[in-house]
């Protein structure tokens, strides 16, 4: 087969140019819109995964600065993973947010700057340098600011305040790293096992190893990492489409994403294992794992409870790249896949609950799964999974970040599995908590009228709910075959 560069470039660019040519479109109809936008996402994810599969598709430079310096796309195993995960899970959030957004108004500018966000966060995917990913890093805040802000009001605003304060700022930090990557490496290319260059780094590894945990956390930012995570509870107030985008699949996960490229392909974990900026990193994670899961459970409105929740997840998955084993990162990868699934259900619930009841606290929900049974039924699939009750997915996940710590030999290790640990217990408290309430009422003097409207949703949302929570299920029986999948992609770098 023949190499075509421009197979890398089209699932980036596509849905970009067709987010702006849709931005100034007004449909009359609803249904044509919904045409045009799943159109449009189901055939990038189509050309997003041939692209990925097809053995086609080669490095593509969008622009060359210097010898050193350019903007290039090229895909590899960790862009497979990141791609094909993105990809797959964008068509059934497309179609839950068509029944979910006419309640919110404005869907034309909504699904326009949707789709753009698409082909963005393929851009953080494939991008084959340090420039190109930051490049695209920085699109995404911008492109998912007016999601975050969507309903204009007060609360929206603070929090599109919030989250354009944050991701600038962990931007600045992130870039710190880029310039050092370039002075300091060879290329600033992804290569497996980095690219620093030794003779430049003797006598300086203190300074670049203070330079990575600065970057660790301008990139931790997305990833919501303690103390940098309050931009993410904030942006629940934005549409549930968005909230299951953000913290599920594109934003958060991109940031994650990012660490591992500057983890493992560009400072190399030969230059950082064994040091104390790897062991300030496992002590952070294990905070930030406990800390999001005690808050989840004092929180209780529950779309604030289950992102709480992705803050707590988010630093399992870094807990294993921070590990710095290939054991490690192909059990954060896998954690990453499954919390995608799971949380993006989760979020699904959530806003099946708020749309078709206007409810958005635990009291509020008592009794609710007698008369929302397909929602409450996912919710308690996606929920065991995320608890890590065997056989659902998230145990798995757990269970190979636990040993990968135990194995990797590091003492300090140690306290990201008692981290796991406590967590999974506190996990298990805020997600039980919410379905003793909807399957066992304790009040039960609601009148009749207290459940009018109380209701499953039609086909826009339940087709994605039931679809997403049995992909949940089937994926916690094929732990094998994943961890296959993600030895291979990341093979390099063994």
């Amino acid at each position: 087969m023949g190499e075509c560069a421009w197979l890398t470039l089209l699932p980036v660019f596509f849905p970009i140019l067709a987010g702006i040519c849709l931005l100034p479109v007004k449909f009359q109809e609803r249904k044509q819109r919904e045409r045009w936008v799943l159109g449009i996402t189901i055939v990038n994810a189509i050309f997003a995964l041939f692209a990925m599969y097809s053995g086609m598709a080669s490095t593509f430079t969008i622009f060359e600065f210097s010898d050193k310096l350019s903007l290039k796309l090229h895909i590899d195993g960790l862009s497979r993973v990141f791609g094909t995960m993105v990809s797959i899970l964008w068509i059934p959030t497309v179609i839950y947010a068509f029944e979910y957004m006419t309640h919110e108004g404005n869907e034309d500018r909504f699904f326009s700057f949707f789709t753009m966000t698409f082909g963005v966060v393929l851009g953080i995917a494939y991008s084959a340098n340090f420039l190109t990913m930051y490049l695209f890093y920085e699109f995404l805040t911008l492109v998912t600011l007016p999601l975050v802000m969507h309903a204009m009001d007060n609360k929206a605003r603070h929090a599109g305040k919030m989250y354009i304060l944050y991701m600038m700022f962990g931007a600045s930090l992130a870039f710190i790293g880029f310039v050092f990557v370039y002075c300091y490496g060879t290329t600033i290319d992804f290569l497996p096992g980095g690219v620093l260059n030794p003779i430049l780094v003797a006598g300086n590894e203190s300074t670049l190893h203070l330079v990575y945990l600065v970057a660790f956390f301008g990139f931790g930012v997305k990833a919501a990492v303690f103390p940098l995570y309050r931009w993410l509870p904030k942006a629940s107030v934005a549409p549930t489409p968005v909230t299951a985008l953000l913290h599920a699949v594109a934003v958060v996960k991109s940031g994650v994403f990012a660490i591992v490229r500057m983890t493992y392909y560009s400072f190399g974990t030969s230059f950082l294992t064994g040091t104390w900026v790897q062991n300030v990193i496992l002590v952070v994670t294990a905070i930030t794992i406990v800390f999001g899961s005690t808050v989840a459970l004092r929180t209780p409105h529950i779309k604030r409870r289950f992102a709480y929740s992705t803050v707590s997840n988010l630093s399992y998955i870094l807990f294993g790249i921070a590990l710095m084993t290939p054991v490690g990162l192909v059990a954060a990868l896998l954690h990453m896949i499954y919390h995608a699934v799971i949380k993006i259900t989760l979020f699904f619930t959530a806003g099946t609950i708020l749309y078709q009841t206007h409810r958005e606290y635990l009291y509020e929900v008592e009794g609710f799964a007698k008369y929302m049974p397909v929602t409450f039924l996912t919710m308690a699939i996606a929920g065991l999974g995320l608890i890590g009750i065997p056989p659902f997915a998230g145990f798995h996940s757990k269970w190979a970040l636990a040993t990968s710590a135990v194995i990797s030999g590091n003492p300090v290790a140690y306290f990201g599995v008692a981290a796991l640990i406590v967590s999974a217990l506190l996990t298990a408290l805020y997600v039980f908590y919410i379905l003793v309430r909807a399957y066992f009422p304790r009040n039960k003097e609601y009148p009749p009228q207290y459940y009018d409207h109380v209701k499953d949703p039609n086909w826009y949302m339940k087709g994605p709910l039931l679809l997403l929570a049995t992909a949940s299920v089937v994926l916690g029986f094929l732990p094998g075959t994943l961890m296959n999948w993600l030895n291979a992609a990341i093979s390099s770098l063994i």
